[in-house]
Formats: C-alpha cells, structure tokens, sequence
C-alpha cells in the first residue's frame, strides 16, 4: 500500500513528501467512508521508507527492510483527514542514525496548516532479535 504520490526535495538527512491519496474514497484505511487523522503516522513512516531509499542509493545496492518499532511525541491537530482538501505535505528530518536503526521527527501539513507532529523510530529486523 503505498500513500504518498511523489518526492518533492530530499537531500541526505530529509525529505519532503507530497500526497493527495487521502481524498481517495477507495483509501484503503477509510473507515465508514472516513479516515482518522492518526493514520498520517503511515504516512510519515512511507515517508522516512523513502527517505531510506533515496539515501541508500536506489539501484545501488538492495535497500534493507525497516520496521516502524516506536512513535514518540506523537500529535494530531485534526481528528480526521478524508476531509482535507489540500494536498498533504510530509516531511521527515534523520536526527540520528545508530548501525540499521534511525530516528526521524516529522511533520505533515496541508497548505501551511498544521495537521501532526512527532518523532519515528524505524530498525532493521535483525536490530530487533534479542
């Protein structure tokens, strides 16, 4: 399922999203023709996927397989996005990176309006193992 229509800047520690999928009446995450706003956590976890992508070097070599593993500082201004006529804005900045784990802050908007915020751990499978 991916949610975001395209890249619009990233440079080696971010990057800058763009998303009209949240107006789709087919959205896969819609619930009773809505769709609540703490799914934009999706969307910036696609967004740092990307990010992860971009900065591995597409076509170089395989990009590893990260999970999303932990949200902190999590906000929603908005209860829902189905209602949201503007195109969504994700940005996604790597404030650390230790071996195939990374922590990313994020923030979506939709013409200058704020809509989430917070912070995004993503690791590799076997970061995870005990």
């Amino acid at each position: 399922m991916c949610l975001l229509d395209g890249v619009r800047s990233w440079d080696a520690t971010r990057v800058s999203c763009v998303s009209g999928s949240h107006r789709r009446t087919d959205h896969p995450l819609r619930h009773e023709g809505k769709l609540a706003a703490v799914h934009l956590l999706e969307y910036a976890a696609q967004a740092t996927a990307v990010h992860g992508a971009l900065a591995a070097g597409v076509g170089e070599a395989p990009v590893p397989v990260k999970y999303l593993v932990a949200a902190r500082d999590f906000v929603l201004r908005v209860a829902r996005i189905d209602d949201v006529q503007a195109d969504l804005c994700i940005d996604a900045e790597r404030l650390l990176v230790m071996g195939t784990r990374a922590i990313y802050a994020f923030r979506v908007t939709a013409e200058d309006r704020l809509l989430a915020e917070g912070r995004l751990s993503v690791a590799a499978p076997e970061a995870l193992s005990p």
